[in-house]
């Protein structure tokens, strides 16, 4: 594929988009607004993650402490926690798995007050994350009245994704539990519209009312990542398409390229 064709595109889409690749196997990149700041909708429960992870490592917390969500607390948009009556008391592991493979709103507002936000921002720095935070619960409006917000950066989320490819995040356990949730998640409609049901892949999505994202791994002949971004007046139908007619491209480029290296003849050793 003429890979010049998606910065092309991109630059020609109302709003603000990023967009950020990196094949595995070769080392070739492609960016595109990737270093700037997004509103991330549901994309912070991916860094969110990752900070548990580093707590749970250094025996700051495990996957079995309690997390209680009050019935007051509860929020609408995505999950099943909303939908269970009364309190609701689930250990870490639990409440990751919801707010991962459903992206449950709720669940993910239980972790952040469990861990709070100070230690949280401590664990994004140490982890690499400097533009990516996650600053208020989700629907605290009075925070966001006051202008707080939370941001991910569409490179910083590629960098923890490879990271995790190559079990650097945390630990190797730590990068296998990840790896293996995300490729649980649930909403596939965008890098996974164009391609075969359950095409393998480790992502996460955020959407809201005026923005839609998605980044992670397509496990293609040669794997890469791919990260979505979109802010700002963004039409929501055309970068949807973009991202399923996208990356289902990549994939026939991965596809071809592990092809002809498997075809490629070895060389024949030199004779002296």
């Amino acid at each position: 594929m003429d890979k010049n064709r998606i910065i092309k595109e991109l630059s020609t889409m109302p709003g603000k988009v990023g967009f950020y690749y990196k094949n595995l196997v070769t080392g070739e990149t492609i960016g595109y607004n990737e270093n700037l700041p997004f509103l991330p909708a549901s994309i912070v429960k991916l860094p969110l993650m990752a900070a548990i992870l580093l707590l749970r490592s250094r025996g700051e917390t495990s996957f079995r402490d309690l997390v209680t969500m009050k019935e007051e607390e509860k929020i609408p948009g995505c999950g099943a926690i909303q939908h269970i009556t009364g309190d609701v008391t689930l250990d870490v592991e639990t409440m990751s798995k919801l707010m991962i493979t459903i992206s449950d709103s709720a669940a993910t507002n239980a972790l952040l007050r469990y861990y709070t936000v100070p230690v949280i921002r401590d664990c994004f720095l140490e982890l690499g994350m400097i533009g990516t935070q996650f600053n208020r619960c989700y629907w605290d409006s009075e925070k966001e009245s006051r202008g707080i917000q939370n941001y991910f950066v569409p490179k910083e989320m590629g960098d923890l994704l490879e990271k995790m490819y190559h079990h650097t995040l945390v630990d190797e356990e730590s990068s296998l539990w990840l790896e293996d949730i995300l490729r649980q998640q649930q909403v596939n409609h965008k890098l996974g519209g164009y391609l075969p049901m359950d095409y393998p892949m480790a992502h996460k999505t955020g959407e809201e009312e005026d923005k839609t994202h998605d980044v992670g791994i397509v496990y293609a002949g040669q794997p890469f990542i791919v990260c979505y971004a979109s802010n700002d007046q963004t039409d929501l139908s055309i970068f949807e398409n973009f991202i399923r007619q996208t990356t289902k491209d990549l994939v026939e480029d991965a596809n071809e390229a592990a092809r002809a290296a498997a075809e490629k003849p070895e060389t024949a050793p030199s004779q002296n």
